[in-house]
């Protein structure tokens, strides 16, 4: 791909959905962050991965962990400009776990990448995980930080882009007094504020 940039590449894709969403924290919001929709491109994931590993070259990493589903292809491309070995962590009965033979070493430098960071409470949860056992986490990255700046990490934390999303408590939401349907995508199970 010729001189990629983000910003065309979620034009291209269509990331950027507009509607009534439900998110995953149970606020309600007239837009909706879809990186799936530019990670089903090869393509396009090839050089979002590229473009995240850069953004790390000047750190030692062992090895790129993300988060299930989201960050399971971002993970791999960010691995593979990296040189270096991609996992993925899951959650069972709740918790983020290792699972299908994955393991990691005390003392690993490890790189914690996601597709989207709202809350970071998934890429939270396996940066505590990698901690745990006895990994060295040395920066979390995303494609699409839309946290407003409210997501804070110990590590150093770099994104490709900020984007800012409005967001209303359901009973507060002007979408649901206009009466539009809402709808709720993403993998996660709603938590209700």
């Amino acid at each position: 791909m010729q001189s990629w940039t983000l910003e065309a590449a979620i034009q291209r894709t269509g990331v950027l959905k507009e509607g009534h969403f439900l998110l995953s924290s149970g606020r309600h919001s007239a837009q909706y962050m879809q990186c799936a929709q530019l990670l089903q491109h090869p393509a396009e994931s090839e050089e979002a991965g590229r473009a995240l590993a850069a953004l790390f070259a000047d750190m030692p990493v062992d090895v790129v962990v993300g988060p299930a589903l989201g960050g399971v292809i971002i993970a791999h491309e960010t691995a593979r400009a990296l040189g270096v070995r991609c996992l993925f962590a899951e959650r069972k009965e709740g918790r983020m776990t290792l699972r299908r033979g994955f393991t990691v070493q005390p003392g690993e430098k490890v790189l914690a990448i996601e597709d989207v960071v709202t809350t970071g409470g998934s890429v939270g949860e396996v940066v505590k995980l990698l901690e745990e056992m006895g990994t060295e986490v040395v920066a979390i990255g995303t494609i699409v930080d839309r946290s407003g700046g409210t997501a804070a990490f110990r590590q150093p934390y770099r994104a490709l882009m900020s984007h800012t999303i409005d967001s209303y408590k359901a009973e507060e939401c002007p979408l649901c007094r206009k009466g539009i349907p809402v709808v709720k995508p993403g993998s996660r199970e709603s938590i209700k504020s």
